[in-house]
């Protein structure tokens, strides 16, 4: 069964993330103030309204009780967003995910009930950081405060040396959970198989072992 998800405000991120979702299968309701933007995204979703999005009797009606999410993506407006994710998971909603800008705005909107709340301009700059100084780092993404997936081609080092012998959890403190081969992932890697300069690991390591890939 396809998730049902609500994105509310329809900002360059919001209409990104609602035709992602729709892309990927899921039901996605999208919801803005601007009939403009609402008539310009009506073809890439399942459902778009232009309604007051401050309106609990409102989104009411639009069925946000009904949803398995709902994206609150209205970093610009504070007050919005309050009574946005007030307003959700007062209809039941069991998760709220919510844009911010800073991190006093991010305090606010836990408090007020928003599960997951997200800085999407100081996630992508860290990200772009990360890759522009380091020479081995594909990507890179958080799993929580302390612990990163990572994505990075095997040092010179290590070409031609397979995972047995590099021993990487005891050298590095990292885990290796995939090798990835013509964009596949390959989570049952033989650890006697060689490593090639153009195949990259997928690993799972501390923020605080970061550093070292960064050299």
């Amino acid at each position: 069964m396809n998730k049902s998800i609500a994105v509310i405000g329809l900002g360059r991120y919001g209409k990104s993330i609602a035709t992602e979702l729709y892309k990927n299968g899921a039901d996605v309701l999208a919801i803005d103030g601007n009939p403009e933007i609402i008539n310009e995204i009506a073809d890439s979703v399942t459902c778009a309204m232009s309604l007051d999005v401050c309106d609990m009797d409102a989104l009411r009606e639009a069925g946000i009780s009904n949803m398995d999410a709902v994206v609150v993506a209205m970093a610009d407006s504070l007050d919005s967003s309050i009574m946005c994710v007030m307003s959700a998971k007062e209809l039941g909603v069991p998760k709220v995910i919510a844009k911010a800008k800073d991190e006093m705005m991010e305090k606010i909107l836990k408090r007020v009930g928003a599960d997951q709340v997200v800085f999407p301009e100081k996630e992508s700059g860290i990200r772009l950081s990360h890759k522009l100084i380091s020479e081995h780092l594909v990507d890179y993404f958080d799993l929580s405060d302390s612990t990163s997936l990572v994505e990075i081609l095997p040092r010179a080092e290590w070409v031609g040396k397979n995972l047995r012998e590099l021993n990487l959890r005891k050298e590095y403190k990292i885990n290796v959970v995939a090798v990835i081969q013509n964009d596949e992932f390959n989570i049952a890697m033989d650890p006697d198989t060689p490593l090639k300069a153009d195949e990259p690991l997928l690993i799972i390591m501390k923020k605080s072992d970061l550093k070292r890939f960064e050299r």
